[in-house]
């Protein structure tokens, strides 16, 4: 357990009478890149948001780096303060969809606001930090650039670039991608690549197979709230064991199954599976 960065036991999550998570088990280890996947509505970005405290979770329990966020109440329920959550954000980086920057700011001030505001750095030792990061997702040229004057994939590695200046723990992507243009899809993925290579820890949620299937440790597939399938990449992506894990792959028209491959062997897949023209 000494590795262990994340553990969810048991979480659960209602909007009223829609319960969305039907207690979920999960765990992340030091370093492990986990890919979520799962169709619309299968609970993937409420887990993300649960885990990043956006969203009260209802039922279970969350470990972060081996100590129990909350504290357990005589009722067993479990209680959140702001101000530990508060500093659970800072340890736990999410990345959105959508960029959600400041559009008055340059790139480099974006990424530099919340080591000034949240951790204490002075001016410079911010810039530094902003400076490192905007060069780790391959952005530093735009340092001095304003949003409005960046592609969107190019925001979007600000975005990563300001997540990552807060020094989390672990990262959350909930399907950054989805919201770029195909052609700009590549670069972001590439950016978290090279995270992945860095060691950084990171639960992803998103429908690029070929990025699951080159990056991720492990594989999760979700299904009405509750984690249906879960293996490696070759195993829950090639080899999948439940009819509903094989209907999603099939649905992907880039992503062939083991029985659509014939006699071919698989090779790599690519680094997205969008379809072209």
């Amino acid at each position: 357990m000494a590795d262990e960065v994340l553990r969810v036991e048991g979480l659960h999550k209602h909007y009223g009478p829609l319960h969305v998570l039907r207690g979920i088990d999960l765990t992340v280890r030091r370093g492990e890149a986990v890919v979520i996947l799962g169709a619309s509505g299968s609970g993937k970005s409420t887990l993300l948001r649960c885990l990043n405290f956006l969203e009260m979770p209802g039922a279970g329990r969350i470990h972060l780096e081996g100590r129990l966020v909350g504290r357990e109440a005589r009722d067993g329920r479990i209680r959140y303060p702001n101000r530990e959550l508060s500093a659970l954000r800072m340890r736990v980086g999410m990345v959105f969809q959508q960029f959600n920057l400041f559009p008055h700011m340059t790139a480099e001030r974006n990424v530099m606001i919340g080591p000034m505001k949240l951790r204490g750095l002075s001016e410079a030792e911010a810039r530094r930090v902003a400076a490192a990061n905007l060069e780790k997702v391959g952005i530093l040229e735009k340092a001095r650039s304003y949003p409005a004057q960046l592609s969107g994939g190019q925001q979007q590695r600000v975005a990563i670039a300001r997540a990552l200046a807060m020094e989390p723990s672990m990262m959350l992507f909930d399907e950054v991608t989805s919201a770029l243009d195909p052609e700009l899809v590549g670069e972001v993925l590439l950016a978290m690549r090279q995270l992945r290579e860095d060691g950084m820890t990171m639960l992803i949620v998103t429908h690029e197979l070929g990025f699951a299937y080159n990056v991720a440790d492990r594989v999760v597939f979700m299904e009405h709230g509750v984690i249906h399938e879960e293996g490696t990449p070759q195993q829950v992506l090639l080899n999948p064991q439940r009819p509903r894990t094989r209907d999603f792959l099939r649905s992907h028209t880039l992503f062939r199954l083991p029985e659509q491959m014939h006699d071919d062997p698989p090779g790599p897949f690519a680094l997205t599976t969008r379809e072209q023209g």
